[in-house]
């Protein structure tokens, strides 16, 4: 049991029978009446962001979360499999629970999930990824005024701007908060 007086950014915790994430908060003591906490939360199935103030006597629940180490396997109409690596089940994500992780995500590589009551509600992404530019105009000689980008598509579908030296065939490093190029791989 978590009061709310405990309640800190990245504390995750049970509110209306959801899990969510605290976003923000404030502790706020008034001169006259009870000290209450502000609290911005996040729900981790849905993603809506909610204020609330809680008195800080008011407690909850700690979510039933659990990490796993998952395979991403393949994708097929929408929908991403994984296997488990512990117990070699095989489980599934759809595209609105994803999100724009589903542009990082390399067939074979290994990602941490976020489980609650068993079922997966997200991916952990490393800070980058290395992926390979499979369409991408040629540069124009003359065209390099300063930092002119061109659109390129990586190997997962996801188009991006990239600089003028960038071709077919290069890895390249993203970003995987931002969504922006920022070097080439070796």
């Amino acid at each position: 049991m978590l009061n709310s007086g405990e309640l800190r950014k990245g504390v995750k915790l049970m509110y209306e029978g959801n899990p969510q994430v605290v976003v923000d908060f404030q502790h706020v003591k008034m001169g006259r009446g009870r000290p209450h906490v502000k609290v911005k939360m996040k729900n981790l199935l849905t993603s809506a962001v909610i204020e609330k103030s809680f008195l800080t006597t008011e407690t909850f629940d700690e979510p039933d979360l659990e990490h796993r180490n998952m395979q991403f396997l393949y994708e097929q109409g929408g929908e991403y499999f994984f296997m488990d690596l512990q117990t070699y089940d095989q489980v599934h994500m759809d595209i609105e629970t994803l999100g724009d992780s589903r542009w990082y995500l390399m067939e074979n590589h290994e990602y941490m999930a976020l489980l609650f009551e068993g079922r997966p509600i997200s991916i952990d992404l490393p800070a980058s990824v290395v992926l390979t530019v499979i369409e991408s105009e040629p540069a124009v000689k003359g065209d390099s005024v300063s930092n002119i980008t061109k659109p390129a598509k990586v190997e997962t579908g996801l188009e991006i701007k990239v600089p003028l030296f960038v071709k077919e065939g290069d890895k390249i490093k993203i970003d995987t908060r931002t969504g922006e190029y920022l070097e080439r791989a070796n």
